[in-house]
């Protein structure tokens, strides 16, 4: 096998394992794999068989979906002393849910995507239901990706954008030149707000949180209806995402390497 096709089955196949996680714990499809990574399904079929004999996918014996094998917990168990922050950010969460009322998240950087990893539901009854744990968006989308994406130089945005076509998915608010202005308006305020452009009503604000190098590699998110993200409120939403997004780097920066 090229390395080119090694290359592109080891994309295959991660791609898979992504799609997987953002299901959990419900499940998918053989057919919905295929669709959502568009590959062919018989590709799609023999990659998940592999997967299952290696233990890192499972097959419900009922619903015939695919689901995390008990091999990715293993891996994931040991990684985790490194990479795992939500521990760290726990207090973090529960502080800006509390101070906010809004429901809070920690989303990390994957490549050209933002994934959940932490959640904090806030005090206010009404919630807005976009997000939750495992759920991946593209950098520029929702308030955490657009956060980090707007802390990147312009040259790695311009690359970005280049290799993606958030317009097919998300809609012409996602195209280049709207996209840019909420970009610029993110580094003006320091924080980025996402005005009800996934679901009609649901409002999100994101900072971004950096690790040792200065990269913006998390961010902190809030979300909930549109009445809660009035005018007047929103610059006391952002000075408060700002203020536990900087409390959250400080912290990463004392962890011990």
């Amino acid at each position: 096998m090229s390395s080119t096709a090694q290359g592109q089955l080891v994309g295959r196949v991660g791609a898979l394992l992504r799609t997987v996680s953002a299901h959990e714990p419900d499940g998918v499809s053989t057919s919905e794999l295929a669709r959502e990574t568009r590959l062919a399904r018989p590709t799609v079929h023999r990659l998940l068989m592999s997967l299952a004999d290696e233990g890192l996918i499972d097959r419900h014996p009922d619903s015939a979906k695919w689901t995390l094998g008990p091999e990715l917990y293993l891996l994931g168990s040991l990684a985790a002393a490194r990479y795992d922050i939500t521990e760290l950010a726990g207090d973090v969460l529960r502080d800006l849910a509390r101070e906010t009322g809004e429901s809070a998240f920690l989303s990390a950087r994957r490549g050209d995507e933002t994934v959940c990893l932490a959640a904090e539901e806030g005090s206010f009854p009404l919630r807005s239901h976009v997000l939750h744990i495992g759920i991946r968006f593209p950098l520029g989308v929702a308030s955490a990706g657009l956060a980090i994406l707007s802390h990147l130089s312009d040259r790695d945005i311009d690359t970005y954008l280049s290799r993606t076509d958030l317009v097919a998915s998300w809609g012409p608010l996602h195209a280049h030149d709207p996209l840019s202005e909420r970009i610029a308006a993110t580094r003006l305020a320091g924080y980025a707000t996402n005005p009800a452009l996934l679901v009609e009503g649901s409002w999100g604000m994101g900072a971004a949180v950096f690790d040792r190098r200065g990269a913006p590699t998390w961010a902190l998110s809030v979300t909930g209806v549109e009445s809660r993200f009035r005018d007047d409120r929103r610059p006391e939403l952002g000075a408060a995402l700002l203020e536990h997004a900087h409390r959250l780097t400080q912290l990463l920066r004392r962890r011990a390497p």
